[in-house]
């Protein structure tokens, strides 16, 4: 990846995010503002739906259900729904010129509500999709719920902090003699950029090891996330935050690397009233290095 310290190529976060080899799951798509939306749906049952937002931006949600013990806990209870955003996975490409930007991904998220016919529903965004669900409820907040903000990116994107160069110097090294053929459209050096990459967002390596076979290199939208990369530099949902009164959880690896944990700290304590928790055994992706904990945090919180 162009180095992966830049912000750009890092962003968010998980800037070169997997997807998962799996059976093609059945899926359904809709139709809005121009684009195809294709989403799945879990489990059944009359509590409150929950609808996780991945991160990326340019990547799909494939690399979530690295998570799924947690989430088919979840969906004994209710329908769990993932989706691709505009422009990745099994969504619709985007088409020359067409629009993608933070209004885009919020009216998007919109209609996904209103294409499951819900009044009111849970988020859970995890990394850039933590970003995402916050600004979603800055804009709609009689629509959520509940709220769970997982290893978030920074309510000010540029004060998101990436710890890679402090922890891993001797990966990064690495990783930078892949930086240009990255640049020039190889595609090797992507994969091998994209490798290590994946190797610094564990804290246990048997977890690392197991979950490196099942992931592949996505086929990354670079144009989604510049676009939206650059549009997100006008904002600052610091002062939306201060305005939520639905019940927020704020979750992070105590070993997060690629979202330091002080940037979830800071967003706790923006929200009045939300609870803080820290999974000690995890980096970026708690939800696949403890789904008990998980789980059970998610069953108390939900």
């Amino acid at each position: 990846m162009t180095r992966m310290k830049t912000a750009a190529a890092l962003l968010l976060l998980l800037a070169v995010a997997p997807s998962l080899l799996a059976a093609e799951e059945i899926g359904k798509t809709f139709e809005t503002n121009g684009v195809t939306i294709w989403y799945e749906v879990r489990g059944a049952g009359t509590a409150t739906p929950l609808i996780i937002v991945n991160g990326g931006p340019g990547f799909d949600h494939g690399y979530t259900h690295l998570g799924d013990p947690a989430w088919d806990t979840m969906a004994r209870t209710r329908r769990v729904i993932w989706y691709d955003q505009r422009g990745t996975g099994r969504s619709s490409e985007l088409k020359p010129g067409q629009s993608c930007n933070l209004a885009d991904q919020i009216s998007d998220l919109d209609a996904l509500r209103s294409e499951l016919k819900l009044d009111k529903f849970i988020l859970l965004g995890h990394s850039w999709g933590g970003y995402l669900v916050m600004a979603y409820t800055a804009r709609h907040p009689e629509r959520v719920e509940k709220l769970l903000i997982v290893d978030s990116a920074a309510p000010k994107i540029g004060d998101t902090k990436f710890m890679f160069n402090d922890f891993f110097p001797d990966t990064i090294e690495k990783q930078d003699a892949f930086t240009f053929g990255d640049e020039m459209g190889d595609k090797n050096a992507t994969s091998e950029g994209m490798k290590l990459y994946l190797s610094m967002l564990f804290y246990s390596p048997e977890k690392r090891d197991a979950a490196m076979p099942r992931l592949v290199v996505s086929d990354y939208r670079k144009s989604v996330n510049q676009s939206i990369w650059g549009d997100l530099q006008r904002f600052d949902l610091n002062p939306e935050l201060a305005k939520f009164r639905m019940p927020v959880l704020v979750a992070t690896g105590r070993y997060d690397i690629n979202v330091a944990p002080s940037v979830a700290w800071k967003i706790h304590k923006a929200i009045p009233g939300s609870r803080f928790v820290i999974f000690e055994k995890s980096g970026h992706i708690p939800y696949y290095e403890e789904p008990e904990a998980f789980a059970k945090m998610l069953a108390s919180f939900l």
